[in-house]
């Protein structure tokens, strides 16, 4: 903890009359937690931390082991702009948990990606990641979804009724001191897309949390409902979380080599081979509902086929074509993440994918610039072209088995997060759909 930060928080709250500090941070699965302080308690939480009970958090501590504390991060202080006029000023940090004697807590998603960034800067890298979150706007959040407009990909038209909202959440991520690259309508109804600016993982990981707040937030100010769901309108698109990524060493990208054919480096040869080698064992992580297998199918430029390219998209890692003097912008493109994970466990599961390439050696194989949604069984055979899992289930089984996920999140988030998936697929295997009774019923 910087001590400079922490003065600046202390100084801020001060001069802008800031009246309640939100501290924030992620159970297992990512969803947002938070609690709320007065600026009398500030100077004390920031040097000790604030006390709650971490067993009614999910994935945290059992109940005879529940005392916890939330140490605020000082460098992710910033205000929330999306308050009414007439409210008071509010601000929020994101917070590190900790045991009660001081040492980083275990289940923290946080730390876990810390941990993993550690062993990267081990090896001398910065893991840099660039993610695109889609989403949906919808007129309520029960019911059949009914979305806003008619509107497709790219559209600038009255059917696209929701670009004020859209425009009106990069205004307060850019606020926040949050760096969006673009913004658009996505394929489907009412489906939209914000990218964040490449940044640290760390830092990417807080954003993306602040970002999917801040979007609904800001719909809920404008009476319609925000959802990162991954698939919530049959037949239409899903919506995914494609995260670009790279590993820096100083201000040089390792990844980047103008000497090859692709302008790829071994180093990021070898870590997208990783990517590509444990894409099964990770999926649940970057794809962790039932819900998300719905939306990872061949027909909706989801990625489905485990394999690289560089300008076909029907691809799991895609790599944008080099652009002369922009070596700095070469990257990977992992496609099958969507906007519903944990930020902290994907991109923590995606460094380690890769870096267990560099670390062993692995050797890329050769592109697939062919759809891949189009090629017979047979050819997916022949190309020795294999699939992500096809349900939550199968998910399951398969990262039960992985070492490196295992690794990568450590013994406590592991075990936690592979029980609570195990008891929401069986949750899902005894429901009885509306399709079941529609389909069966009058036949059986």
């Amino acid at each position: 903890m910087s001590q400079k930060d922490t003065e600046y928080v202390i100084r801020t709250v001060k001069e802008k009359n800031i009246r309640f500090i939100r501290l924030w941070f992620t159970d297992v699965l990512g969803f947002l937690k938070s609690f709320e302080i007065t600026t009398e308690e500030l100077e004390d939480a920031m040097s000790e931390g604030m006390g709650f009970d971490g067993s009614a958090i999910e994935g945290y501590a059992r109940i005879e082991e529940s005392d916890m504390i939330a140490k605020p991060d000082p460098s992710t202080f910033t205000f929330l702009p999306f308050q009414n006029d007439n409210e008071p000023v509010i601000a929020r940090m994101f917070c590190d948990i900790l045991e009660t004697d001081g040492t980083p807590y275990a289940g923290d998603p946080r730390w876990a990606l810390k941990e993993n960034l550690m062993k990267a800067k081990e090896m001398g890298y910065t893991f840099y990641v660039g993610p695109e979150l889609e989403y949906f706007y919808f007129k309520e959040s029960s019911g059949p979804p009914s979305t806003l407009d008619a509107g497709g990909y790219f559209d600038l038209t009255p059917h696209d009724v929701a670009s004020p909202l859209r425009n009106e959440t990069v205004i307060a991520l850019e606020k926040m001191g949050i760096k969006v690259e673009l913004s658009h309508h996505e394929v489907a109804p009412s489906q939209h897309e914000i990218d964040l600016r490449y940044d640290e993982a760390l830092a990417m990981a807080d954003s993306a949390m602040t970002c999917r707040l801040t979007v609904k937030e800001i719909a809920l100010k404008h009476g319609v409902y925000a959802s990162f769901m991954p698939k919530p309108l049959f037949a239409e698109n899903g919506s995914g979380m494609h995260t670009h990524q790279s590993l820096f060493k100083g201000n040089k990208n390792a990844f980047f080599d103008p000497d090859d054919k692709y302008h790829l480096s071994k180093i990021a040869k070898s870590y997208i081979a990783g990517l590509v080698k444990h894409a099964s064992e990770i999926s649940i992580v970057v794809a962790q509902w039932v819900n998300s297998y719905k939306r990872l199918v061949p027909g909706y430029e989801a990625p489905v086929y485990i394999s690289w390219a560089r300008r076909n998209r029907s691809a799991l890692v895609r790599v944008p074509m080099y652009k002369p003097g922009k070596a700095k912008a070469t990257r990977a493109e992992f496609r099958c993440p969507d906007p519903a994970c944990n930020p902290y466990l994907a991109f923590s599961v995606m460094l380690a994918a890769g870096l267990k390439g560099i670390q062993e050696g692995y050797d890329l194989p050769d592109p697939v610039e062919e759809d891949i949604f189009h090629m017979s069984e047979k050819k997916l055979k022949k190309r020795k072209i294999g699939s992500l899992p096809g349900s939550l289930g199968e998910a399951i089984a398969v990262t039960e088995k992985s070492k490196l996920v295992k690794e990568a999140l450590g013994d406590h988030i592991f075990e936690k997060f592979i029980a609570n998936k195990k008891i929401e697929w069986d949750h899902y295997r005894i429901h009885v759909s509306q399709y079941e009774i529609a389909r069966y019923l009058p036949i059986l």
